[in-house]
């Protein structure tokens, strides 16, 4: 094996297939219907959390910024995460809410690009989605020390048994930075990989308030 990276990473396949056929003449008038259709196909053939997604926000000198975070519902357009208004993302979607999801299933061979806008849903919302995770994601999480410089192990685990002992007291208890954020999309792309990268690509885009269709070159 090359110890050059370049050849390293030639001699990995991509798209190596088969894939499934995708009839694109009967698409739906809705991007959020397709979405759901190809998640559905996603869970029956067993692929590994297929509501893990790529979202990315910008900083304040403009630079993006990326990370993967589990879907929470789709309603109608709208994708729903959730995180703390205090992180670093929480922050960046504070001050510029435009934002990008992306979903990749290798072994289906597709790709989903979401665009839209962050909309905060407000502290009930927010604790509502805090109270359905784990306790020890909600531990975690009431730290309220997320992206800031970690001493040591033994800080982390006493802050976290800390927080779970909270919780066992008070089973109720939330974090007021907790946010669910709902991305109304303007513009989704649905993307098929073919191994001879003849790809299929048909991105919808909302126009005074209707989603039309296209279909894009590869």
């Amino acid at each position: 094996m090359s110890d050059k990276p370049s050849e390293l990473l030639r001699g990995l396949k991509s798209l190596s297939g088969p894939f499934l056929n995708w009839d694109t003449e009967q698409l739906p008038g809705r991007p959020g219907e397709l979405f759901l259709e190809w998640l559905r196909l996603a869970i029956d053939h067993e692929v590994k959390e297929p509501h893990a997604m790529t979202i990315s926000t910008v900083d304040s000198e403009g630079f993006p910024d990326a990370r993967v975070l589990i879907l929470k519902d789709v309603v109608d357009e709208a994708f729903y995460f959730a995180s703390g208004s205090e992180s670093r993302k929480g922050q960046q979607l504070g001050s510029n809410p435009h934002v990008a999801l992306t979903f990749y299933w290798p072994a289906l061979g597709r790709q989903i690009r979401i665009r839209g806008t962050a909309e905060d849903m407000g502290a009930e919302a927010g604790a509502a989605d805090f109270r359905k995770r784990s306790a020890g994601a909600r531990a975690v999480a009431m730290t309220g020390r997320q992206s800031q410089e970690l001493e040591s192990e033994e800080a982390l685990e006493h802050a976290i048994a800390a927080q779970k002992e909270r919780i066992s007291r008070d089973p109720d208890v939330t974090t007021p930075n907790w946010r669910l954020y709902a991305v109304n999309a303007k513009e989704v792309e649905f993307w098929q990989g073919d191994p001879e990268r003849k790809h299929v690509r048909i991105q919808y885009v909302l126009q005074h308030g209707q989603w039309k269709h296209q279909r894009l070159w590869p």
